[in-house]
């Protein structure tokens, strides 16, 4: 049996079919075809050619016996927009994308995925918190000078490993890594991205702490608040919108709960994760980076975030590595860390 994602575009601009067209592949969804609506050839309409007709006519008057006839003959769902999309560069886009996105899913479900890390699992029917455990205090001198939330998607797992490789030992940061990724595979991430590395790897679960030389990555099943302490606090829901985990919440939560000390990097993924949290976090004078393109796997979810403007630096794994160091760095000149007494 083909797996879903086979999508039909139609459109009476030819602007607009092809935002929506570039909109549907971002999110790995296959568009086999996109045309103005004269010259839809009848055999999209069968059964077998496609698993999703998306529609978006700025004139339906213009188009009425067109939809009419459509309706009648289609033998596969169609999905009508709501509007018309802004350009890339727009701020509304962002949103404009991530409710097309929503109705995919519903629609058809979200697209295979080769690789098996990298699986976005279906939004869970419930929320499965773990039962609390005994953890220890945290000393003052764990507590991170500063907390980076890393996204990432289809790709993401390699160029991440790539970025923690080229840290140095005692680095004063905590990471907080929200991948993409079916949740039964978290573990397995966790090991490969602690190995042959100075970095700390776990599964940032509810009473969790973030300390520095750290990188917590966050569960798929419900999502995560994060507390001025520096302890990791589950909401008793699921993250919101179409991504589990959902790096624009997570990089929200941890704006709220570490204010002027944090930042984003958003390496190679699938999709617009983050393109409405991160310039949120630039405007407050936060930094927000991103792999670079021609580095990437996939490069959609970087460059949808570059695309509001918002990304102050982009490079390769190691140069994204790099440049945190030297921000470290000069942020350690100018405020040295208290010695412990």
């Amino acid at each position: 049996m083909t797996a879903p994602g086979r999508v039909g575009v139609i459109a009476d601009s030819t602007l607009q079919g092809h935002l929506l067209s570039s909109a549907v592949k971002g999110q790995g969804y296959q568009v086999l075809v996109s045309t103005e609506p004269e010259a839809l050839e009848n055999r999209w309409l069968d059964t077998d050619a496609l698993d999703l007709l998306v529609v978006d006519l700025s004139s339906e008057d213009r188009w009425q016996q067109f939809l009419d006839d459509l309706l009648e003959r289609a033998e596969v769902p169609i999905l009508f927009c709501d509007g018309q999309a802004p350009v890339r560069t727009d701020a509304l886009y962002p949103k404009w994308e991530r409710r097309l996105v929503t109705k995919l899913v519903s629609f058809i479900g979200k697209p295979a995925v080769e690789e098996r890390l990298e699986v976005i699992p279906a939004r869970p029917s419930q929320v499965r918190i773990p039962q609390p455990r005994e953890f220890h205090a945290i000393r003052p001198g764990d507590q991170p000078r500063q907390v980076w939330v890393l996204g990432a998607s289809l790709g993401g797992p390699a160029a991440v490993k790539r970025f923690l490789d080229c840290l140095p030992a005692n680095l004063p940061v905590a990471f907080v890594l929200a991948q993409h990724i079916d949740g039964r595979f978290l573990d397995t991430l966790c090991g490969v991205l602690g190995r042959d590395n100075s970095i700390h790897c776990k599964i940032g679960v509810e009473g969790e702490a973030l300390r520095h030389g750290e990188l917590a990555i966050v569960p798929v099943d419900y999502a995560v608040r994060f507390r001025h302490d520096g302890r990791i606090q589950s909401t008793g829901e699921a993250w919101e919108g179409p991504y589990a985990p959902s790096i624009d919440q997570v990089i929200q939560y941890v704006g709220e709960g570490f204010a002027n000390a944090c930042g984003a990097i958003l390496f190679s993924g699938m999709g617009n994760d983050g393109a409405i949290a991160a310039p949120r976090l630039a405007a407050t004078g936060r930094p927000v980076w991103a792999q670079s393109a021609e580095t990437c796997a996939v490069s959609s979810q970087p460059d949808s975030v570059r695309e509001t403007g918002c990304v102050s630096f982009s490079g390769c794994p190691e140069q994204l590595a790099l440049q945190l160091v030297e921000r470290v760095r000069r942020e350690l000149v100018q405020a040295p860390l208290p010695q412990p007494q």
